[in-house]
């Protein structure tokens, strides 16, 4: 089987100096992911100091517990996280690629392309087309979180 891969894009009414922070604070996630029917319960970042390519982290999910890190960043354009998920025996079941490209378009506004990266191993593979359904649909819940937290923020006076 071949990976599930797609791209979700939208753009978000903040600068891309705004977007990019909000992307990179990993433990921030819990708070503009929280009530959005997202699998994703809660994140922490499990290495110190600042996000850098290497730093890692665990994302708790109502699948259960899965660690990442960070694989690709270039401030303030480009962000890719890489998570797994094993087996209780230790095998890998699958990984994915969460990327967001940033561009900006326009006065305040910054266009975010969201691609999405999934393999999946062994028996989990025949799953393959109810898998990338399962895995657009939580891509576009955090893209969509993602827009909605700048939506709802408070304007401030000029």
């Amino acid at each position: 089987m071949r990976p599930i891969d797609f791209e979700i894009e939208r753009t978000i009414r903040a600068p891309i100096e705004d977007v990019f922070a909000r992307l990179i604070d990993i433990d921030g996630h819990n708070a503009w992911m929280a009530g959005t029917g997202s699998m994703l319960k809660q994140t922490r970042q499990t290495s110190p100091g600042p996000p850098a390519v290497g730093t890692t982290f665990v994302d708790e999910t109502s699948q259960g517990t899965m660690p990442g890190d960070i694989v690709e960043l270039e401030a303030p354009h480009t962000i890719v996280f890489h998570w797994w998920e094993k087996s209780r025996s230790g095998k890998l079941k699958f990984e994915g690629w969460p990327s967001y490209r940033l561009q900006s378009s326009g006065e305040g506004e910054t266009l975010v392309r969201h691609r999405g990266t999934l393999v999946s191993y062994g028996v989990w593979r025949w799953g393959t087309p109810i898998w990338r359904l399962f895995a657009v649909k939580e891509r576009t819940i955090t893209v969509d979180a993602l827009k909605a937290s700048f939506e709802q923020e408070p304007s401030t006076p000029g």
